[in-house]
């Protein structure tokens, strides 16, 4: 099965590219969404978690992410070991999901591509930009979080410039419609790339 990474900085927009992607029956997994759902129900993540942040990591057994954010936020060591906890968990998900799947090709949506150095898991990656302001908007309105805290993030975030230069694709993301013409040229694309290989 070709596997294909779709990144982006946060705001950027890809869940609803990705939701764009399932319009043509591509099967799309959204690692964070799986991540979270991990770490809610993983007896084995509950109790790394609990033994990493203290007994704060879960309120009433549900996962307490405003506080566990704000203790990896400016703790990348922290970070490092919640992911190192979780990320081979969700790894693991995704070959199960992936034995299920039928199509030309899947999705896999996750942040960090780039920066974990997983560019080799994918056949091909599909980078999701948008323009700064926007993507600061969507944050804010999506996560009632304030501008410092999303700027502070995005410029801790590998730029687009580097993303773009080791994509396949690049999806701008600054009009819906505009966005799906994009997701339809690139579906197209990676169908004829997909044949390509296959021959």
């Amino acid at each position: 099965m070709i596997v294909v990474g779709l990144t982006g900085g946060i705001g950027s927009g890809k869940t609803t590219v990705a939701g764009f992607f399932k319009v043509h029956d591509i099967p799309i997994y959204i690692a964070d969404v799986e991540a979270k759902q991990l770490m809610a129900r993983s007896k084995v993540i509950k109790r790394k978690l609990i033994a990493l942040f203290g007994e704060d990591a879960y309120d009433d057994g549900e996962l307490n992410r405003p506080f566990i954010a704000s203790k990896i936020f400016n703790d990348k060591n922290l970070l490092d070991q919640m992911n190192a906890i979780v990320h081979p968990k969700v790894a693991a998900h995704f070959k199960r999901w992936l034995k299920k799947q039928e199509g030309p090709y899947v999705i896999k949506e996750a942040a960090i591509i780039f920066e974990h150095q997983n560019e080799n898991q994918y056949d091909f990656i599909i980078t999701v930009t948008a323009n700064v302001e926007e993507r600061i908007k969507r944050v804010m309105h999506r996560d009632s979080s304030n501008r410092s805290k999303i700027e502070a993030i995005i410029s801790n975030q590998m730029s687009d410039e580097e993303k773009i230069e080791k994509s396949h694709f690049v999806i701008v993301n600054d009009n819906l419609e505009d966005t799906k013409k994009q997701v339809q040229q690139t579906h197209l694309a990676l169908l004829k790339a997909i044949k390509k290989l296959k021959n």
